[in-house]
């Protein structure tokens, strides 16, 4: 996309050079043309070429100075695509970093999706920590979550042990935390709060269990207390389970206005359901995580044909997610995907940038 400044340029060139080739006739032209000779042309054309050539000159300063922002293609052009934008960095608020035999067992399901007669699900980083960190680093990528959740009693605090490990190693990881319905969930939550977690995540789906199960109510009211972000897989797809659906977190947010959400792949497939609910609940945020891939839009649902009006609309509530290391296509195609909805380069800075950082309350 030109800037505007470069594209009224190019515009007004456009005009210029309509208008020299009209003057500029030849001077027979020119007789035929009025019927006598044209003793005021030759001035005229004199000035709309100096004015031609200033504009040409200015047009292609502009394109040099704010050239065509094309998507990223490829994971090494993500830095110049940030620079084009005047973005310093994005900040992944759905990037998943796990203990060891929790992330293979992870890779391991995906691996065998093909089996179970899904579609297959190859790994693009399936690599180790050190260098999954690298990758990100060398993206652009400044700040990203490391989120992890229980399926069962007695697993989220090993986890949170993990993540807050790996925070205080890695200075651009923000530190994430989950908890799941069990006895001590409240002092487990109250503890990662006081160690400083800045996001959480619950997989309802996964967790097979409700957000309002009573075992979670007095979490929820520290959560909500403390401004801290929640990060929640509850859409029914790709999978649905007892519990997923907008109904419970409409219900949770009646419960707990004050509690800040972000609904994880945009509430898919119910893309319109959790839409309406960030419209109407100040604190409820969408993440973009896989939303318009060719994976999500070929093999699950793809995104209403309406949509791309509701993602322009709740720009302010939308922030960037991938799934990283666990998706089937390079980085740079979910930037790419969300760079093809046409909505603006001020668009994908907030979605990049602007609304993560102030989600998380980042110094960058």
């Amino acid at each position: 996309m030109y800037s505007q400044g470069a594209g009224l340029l190019i515009g007004l060139v456009g005009v210029g050079i309509a208008i020299g080739i009209a003057i500029t006739a030849s001077p027979t032209d020119r007789k035929d043309l009025i019927g006598q000779n044209c003793n005021w042309c030759a001035p005229l054309h004199n000035t709309v070429n100096a004015v031609t050539r200033m504009m040409a000159a200015f047009t292609y300063f502009c394109v040099e100075e704010f050239p065509l922002i094309t998507p990223p293609l490829t994971d090494d052009a993500i830095p110049g695509y940030l620079k084009s934008l005047g973005t310093p960095g994005i900040i992944d608020l759905h990037v998943h970093f796990m203990p060891d035999r929790v992330q293979q067992k992870v890779w391991g399901f995906f691996d065998h999706l093909a089996e179970m007669g899904e579609s297959p699900w190859p790994i693009a980083y399936r690599y180790t920590d050190h260098q999954r960190v690298e990758i990100l680093r060398n993206m652009g990528v400044t700040a990203y979550s490391t989120l992890n959740y229980a399926h069962r009693p007695g697993m989220a605090a090993f986890l949170n042990e993990y993540s807050k490990t790996f925070a205080a190693e890695h200075k651009d990881a923000i530190h994430s935390a989950t908890f799941y319905p069990e006895p001590g969930v409240e002092a487990m939550v109250g503890q990662v709060l006081d160690d400083g977690a800045k996001i959480f995540k619950i997989h309802i789906q996964v967790g097979g269990f409700s957000a309002l199960d009573p075992a979670l109510a007095s979490s929820w009211e520290l959560i909500a207390q403390a401004g801290v972000p929640v990060v929640m897989h509850c859409g029914s797809g790709p999978h649905q389970g007892e519990f997923t659906g907008p109904e419970p977190i409409f219900e949770l947010v009646e419960r707990y206005p004050e509690l800040v959400l972000v609904i994880a792949h945009m509430g898919m497939p119910e893309y319109n359901e959790f839409a309406q609910l960030a419209r109407q609940a100040p604190n409820v945020h969408l993440d973009t995580t896989m939303v318009g891939t060719d994976f999500f839009e070929q093999e699950f649902m793809p995104v209403p044909p309406d949509y791309l009006d509701t993602a322009a609309e709740l720009q302010n509530k939308i922030v960037l997610g991938t799934d990283f290391p666990t998706i089937p296509h390079h980085y740079s195609h979910q930037i790419e995907a969300l760079h093809n909805w046409g909505l603006g380069e001020d668009w994908m800075r907030k979605v990049l940038w602007e609304n993560p950082k102030k989600l998380v309350n980042l110094e960058h």
